[in-house]
């Protein structure tokens, strides 16, 4: 009878064993199923936004939205705070890419800069070329991707944007203490 019991648990053991194996390997498969560093946009789009934001605030001595990382910040703030805008970044980037084949011949990301600044002056005057633009406002598009993409270029680095703080040292502004680790100098003197 020990016997019988031993051998029963031991093939249970053995049961859960493999079901444990299988699950941590399951796991990891499905963590390195998706290697995007995307949140919500594809790459494809991540690429177009980004493309956008760079003619925005442009690289010169000083970083641009690219190296303060604007699209992450857009991408981290559409999976919570800006998240009623997801729809409007989905069809707004690919009517975008519509516009920007129409003029150009290939996607905005693809396009050299100058004709993806009349790409977005287009946008900004409200008369950009393609149908997507019949239900979804380029003006109101481009002034939005304006908006967010200034709050992730001047904004907290820990919200995702404005990496390194290199909006605040170009301002030459200091890093702002962080809520709770204000260091004060409590010494009384005289």
């Amino acid at each position: 009878m020990v016997r019988q019991m031993a051998s029963g648990n031991l093939r249970r053991r053995r049961f859960l064993q493999a079901g444990a194996s299988a699950a941590v390997a399951g796991t990891a498969v499905s963590c390195n199923a998706n290697k995007s560093p995307w949140r919500f946009f594809t790459p494809a789009e991540a690429r177009t936004l980004e493309a956008v934001c760079e003619q925005i605030v442009p690289d010169d001595q000083d970083p641009g939205a690219r190296q303060a990382g604007v699209v992450h910040y857009i991408d981290r703030q559409l999976t919570g705070f800006l998240r009623d805008f997801r729809e409007t970044y989905r069809r707004g980037l690919a009517a975008l890419d519509e516009t920007s084949r129409a003029v150009g011949g290939a996607p905005f990301a693809s396009l050299p800069g100058e004709k993806q600044t009349a790409v977005l002056e287009a946008l900004e005057a409200g008369k950009a070329p393609g149908d997507a633009w019949k239900q979804l406002d380029a003006r109101a598009f481009f002034e939005m991707v304006v908006a967010h993409t200034m709050q992730g270029f001047y904004g907290s680095p820990r919200h995702g944007g404005n990496r390194e703080a290199v909006s605040w040292r170009m301002l030459g502004v200091p890093d702002p203490p962080l809520r709770g680790r204000d260091q004060y100098d409590f010494t009384r003197k005289g």
